[in-house]
């Protein structure tokens, strides 16, 4: 009995809306609702949730990142741009929005298919805490993955990744050249909201402090619009 009464207060925690996963903003409610149509059935609902984040917020890996507010649903909507982790806890508020549990889930990555600039940026080809999304769908939790939006997988010669809300959505091992994409290659656990200093620090760890703190500076003297165009970039494969 007392498990079960832990398990519920746990699952309520992964309907909350948080500062971050903020659900219950206009914005978001408006945006979960059109997405979601006129489905009742959550499998049906979250795979719909999961083509709009994914298709509707373009791929930016120069997008803020060290502070709350960049992560935060209603503002990554505003933007209409951004990387993974911010994409990932979209999906996690409209999921929530719409009665679905749903979490952060986090893995350090090998992307062997980038953009030349990219690579120069973060010195590396391991992306660390790349975030995915888990949603709590017929008595289970099941990953699915948003980051890529449908023209930028096109550009670098792969499927967009789907979702059938019933087995895990991670990123193609291979791109339809039979080239290498994706390898997972280490996972951080699953969180009930977005803990953006434990990312921040990772990436510190990872990249170098200096080189993190260069991508702050510039970020701190820019607009608001992007610095660089991703989808312009040259493709490494």
């Amino acid at each position: 009995m007392e498990k079960r009464r832990q398990e519920e207060e746990r699952m309520r925690d992964y309907l909350e809306a948080t500062a971050i996963l903020d659900w219950d903003h206009p914005r978001v409610v408006a945006f979960a609702r059109e997405a979601a149509g006129d489905a009742t059935d959550p499998v049906e609902k979250a795979v719909r949730l999961y083509v709009a984040v994914r298709d509707g917020i373009r791929y930016d890996p120069y997008s803020p990142f060290y502070r709350p507010e960049h992560y935060r649903a209603s503002e990554v909507l505003r933007r209409g741009r951004s990387f993974c982790i911010p994409k990932a806890a979209l999906l996690c508020a409209v999921a929530r929005c719409q009665g679905i549990p749903a979490r952060i889930g986090f893995a350090t990555v090998k992307n062997h298919l980038a953009t030349r600039q990219l690579l120069d940026y973060l010195g590396s080809n391991v992306f660390v805490y790349h975030g995915y999304t888990e949603l709590y769908l017929e008595g289970r939790w099941v990953k699915a993955t948003p980051a890529f939006n449908k023209e930028l997988c096109e550009r670098h010669g792969t499927e967009p990744l789907d979702f059938d809300g019933r087995s895990d959505s991670i990123f193609h091992a291979y791109n339809k050249s039979r080239q290498k994409f994706m390898e997972y290659l280490e996972y951080h656990g699953e969180y009930a909201d977005v803990p953006v200093e434990i990312i921040v620090d990772a990436w510190k760890a990872a990249y170098g402090a200096e080189r993190v703190q260069g991508w702050i500076d510039a970020l701190e003297g820019a607009d608001d619009s992007p610095r660089r165009i991703f989808e312009e970039e040259d493709v490494v494969r």
